[in-house]
């Protein structure tokens, strides 16, 4: 995987899950307490969803082949879909399960020392991983906002394990409420309470995630910098005049198709078009260096067909649209 792949926040969330889910479930244990069982599944989905982003990453690096001619890159988008899957399941489903139950059927929290240190240690521990993707995220966040950067980032791993940190947070927060309350007032129904709040919070996360890597799996375009900057590398003024219409498109977050029709004058020789064609290649390449995939497709400039508008034929998905800020 590549660096900007979060590699490094994705092993430091994994170490930081695992050991935390360890703690919550021998609170659990020894106390009883729902909040701590519902917070003890939540790691270890966690643990298991950063497992999976590894795996994705791993698999996007395979060769292409006859097959699969464009590589293997959207694999880390399948991956990052199936941890919005397992959070939304695991996570998010059984902490509302357990939720529901334990206000039907509240019961004292024993040994309360243990749920609290346990949460205490956790927050520090989730705090440590969150502080990682923060620092991995803002060099390659620039000036976007936080919600920009989630809307817009074309690796998924940064963006799951940000949410995934937010949430593990905030639902620590909700436990130790949870906790103290039925504490404080001496009823167990706060402890269910505070499940089912989790619960609630990790569904709406896993659908922010689900409804992200699902635009990334259909295929998303380049973004507007690039976009901008692939046009300005093909028109050279000389034999390339103009482009007639261009598509784009992610083969994976670090690998990029673009497809165009460009404009030439009627009396260049084929050798002039090819030569033309290679220099405009290799311009956008420096320009873009994830455009590893170039298709640039010759026509004869017309200005009695460009005032007719775009033509809705010309490629599928009709003419070239002006790229979202998604």
């Amino acid at each position: 995987m590549s660096a900007s792949g979060g590699t490094r926040a994705i092993v430091a969330a994994l170490g930081a899950n695992l050991a935390i889910a360890v703690s919550k479930f021998v609170a659990f244990a020894f106390s009883g307490s729902s909040s701590m069982l519902a917070e003890g599944v939540h790691s270890l989905a966690d643990s298991g969803n950063q497992a999976l982003l590894l795996i994705g990453g791993k698999k996007a690096q395979r060769e292409a082949t006859p097959q699969h001619p464009f590589g293997y890159g959207r694999e880390r988008y399948i991956y990052a879909f199936l941890v919005s899957i397992v959070l939304f399941s695991v996570g998010g489903m059984f902490a509302v399960y357990e939720g529901y139950e334990k206000i039907k059927h509240p019961h004292q929290i024993e040994h309360w020392y243990w749920p609290v240190g346990v949460l205490v240690f956790a927050i520090i521990a989730e705090g440590f991983s969150f502080r990682t993707a923060i620092k991995e995220s803002n060099e390659l966040r620039g000036t976007h906002s936080w919600s920009q950067f989630i809307r817009r980032a074309k690796a998924p791993e940064l963006p799951v394990v940000l949410l995934e940190d937010f949430g593990a947070l905030i639902g620590l927060v909700l436990a130790l409420g949870g906790v103290g309350l039925a504490l404080l007032t001496d009823d167990g129904v706060w402890d269910g309470i505070g499940t089912l709040c989790i619960g609630i919070l990790l569904i709406l996360i896993a659908l922010v995630l689900a409804a992200e890597t699902k635009s990334l799996l259909l295929g998303e375009a380049a973004g507007v910098e690039e976009v901008k900057k692939i046009e300005a590398s093909i028109v050279d003024g000389h034999t390339v005049t103009g482009i007639i219409h261009m598509r784009t498109l992610h083969l994976g977050p670090e690998e990029l198709l673009v497809a165009a029709k460009i404009a030439v004058q009627h009396d260049d020789t084929a050798a002039e078009v090819a030569t033309a064609i290679n220099a405009a290649e290799s311009r956008i390449r420096a320009a873009v260096p994830i455009a590893r995939v170039i298709y640039l497709e010759p026509d004869i400039y017309s200005e009695a067909k460009a005032a007719k508008g775009p033509n809705p034929e010309a490629t599928p998905g009709g003419p070239a649209q002006t790229p979202s800020e998604h």
